[in-house]
């Protein structure tokens, strides 16, 4: 393989964003709504986990691959069939986003088992479309997100009406529902 400046210069600066995904540092890349729902889904797994450390890898890892991918697609490192897997990718998200809003606003609706589809199904489009780009230890990273937040019994609690998470619920579907109106989902 040849020598490319900017081949290195992609490298270095996901690597360098890789290790600077702190609160403040994130903010410089992530919108103030996005800010709003990382924190929402970081209580979250805090509060299921029992673990403040799990929680944070977990909302970490969240952070460092959506830099990542947006580093990706800023520098157009995409081909044409990667840009319809990256589609592919935002309506699977995007169906997401209201299928979780629709859960939330009607009561009796949730299913565990459509909402856990639609997120491995995002997991494994998001891991088609950066296979080459970026190592393996980012996929995992992308492995542990999506697993975590698809596990069922995460979702039945989430989606408990009367839950200690309805209050998270609505904060991050209100998060959602704004992404949606302004189209960044």
């Amino acid at each position: 393989m040849e020598f490319s400046s900017k081949d290195m210069a992609l490298k270095a600066q996901k690597k360098i964003l890789s290790s600077m995904a702190t609160k403040s540092s994130v903010q410089m890349f992530i919108d103030d709504t996005t800010s709003d729902i990382l924190d929402e889904l970081y209580r979250v797994s805090k509060e299921y986990l029992g673990d403040r450390s799990k929680a944070q890898k977990v909302t970490k890892n969240l952070v460092k691959i959506a830099v990542k991918i947006g580093v990706l697609f800023r520098h157009n490192c995409f081909n044409k069939e990667e840009l319809t897997l990256a589609q592919d990718f935002k309506r699977k998200l995007r169906q997401g986003a209201m299928t979780a809003i629709s859960f939330q606003e009607v009561e009796f609706t949730f299913d565990k088992a459509v909402m856990s589809e639609i997120l491995t199904g995002c997991r494994d489009l998001l891991l088609k479309l950066v296979n080459t780009h970026l190592t393996p230890k980012s996929h995992g990273r992308i492995s542990h997100v999506f697993n975590h937040y698809a596990d069922p019994e995460l979702l039945t609690q989430l989606y408990d009406p009367t839950g200690k998470f309805a209050g998270h619920l609505a904060k991050i579907c209100v998060g959602l529902n704004k992404m949606l109106e302004e189209e960044t989902i």
